[in-house]
């Protein structure tokens, strides 16, 4: 268990609760989403209640989050898309938090579990189907329908677009999920050689310098991952959310 690489993603029920037959327990997944908004929402209330009119160190890195969100989402989306900012900062500070946690150890990483980042995923897209519809009506469509297609090539163009639509939740939940789960994988795979080869003595202890130093280098690796992550989830739901407010192409 100390070497399963793939123990650590394990959901294991905490408080067993079934409701008609359904499984609604409090598992360890659970209890780290809440932990994530629990630190999430103190760090942001913590660093920014003094309100200071020179910041702290803590505070700047509070007030320079929110201008990199909001930069993000008016450069994607206009300022029209400031109305979606709880959202995305939200989204970014759940996702970045869940990220960092998963990096302590013995800790559960929330974000390794595709059933956590497609709800997120979920979310971003039927945010923007509701505002779409509702914004727009029917004219929301026009997302599907580029501009300057020839007649003949609209069904073509208008299938492609569809699928490349309904790919976005797949596409944006797998990459989160994916890279999350393979760093942790390797991270462990690497950390069970360094702890197998030095419990065979100065001869296996020698060898393991080399896993020991690239577990060290994954370390600062996935933590660089982390942030990416975060940020890239959070600059496609702005693209996305454009396409809610500006759906002709």
């Amino acid at each position: 268990m100390a070497t399963d690489p793939i123990h650590q993603f394990e959901i294991s029920r905490i408080i067993p609760i079934e409701i008609g037959g359904l499984d609604f327990s409090f598992t360890n997944s659970s209890a780290f989403m809440v932990a994530t908004v629990a630190a999430a929402g103190a760090f942001l209330y913590l660093t920014t209640s003094s309100r200071g009119l020179i910041p702290s160190r803590l505070q700047s890195i509070s007030e320079m989050t929110y201008e990199f969100i909001a930069s993000m989402l008016r450069d994607a989306a206009g300022s029209q898309g400031m109305r979606f900012f709880p959202l995305v900062f939200s989204l970014f500070m759940f996702v970045l938090m869940a990220n960092l946690l998963g990096m302590f150890p013995y800790f559960f990483t929330v974000t390794s579990h595709i059933v956590v980042t497609f709800a997120l995923a979920i979310l971003v897209i039927g945010t923007v189907l509701v505002y779409g519809f509702w914004k727009h009506g029917f004219g929301f469509l026009k997302l599907f329908v580029p501009e300057g297609v020839p007649a003949v090539l609209i069904p073509l163009v208008v299938a492609i677009e569809i699928v490349s639509f309904l790919s976005r939740p797949v596409s944006l939940s797998v990459r989160l999920f994916a890279n999350m789960l393979a760093g942790h994988i390797t991270l462990k795979v690497f950390a069970g050689f360094v702890t197998s080869l030095g419990a065979l003595g100065v001869a296996g202890a020698t060898g393991a310098i080399l896993p020991l130093a690239m577990t060290v280098a994954l370390t600062g690796l996935e933590f660089l991952v982390a942030f990416l992550q975060a940020y890239v989830f959070a600059v496609l739901t702005c693209m996305y959310l454009n396409d809610a407010l500006h759906p002709g192409h």
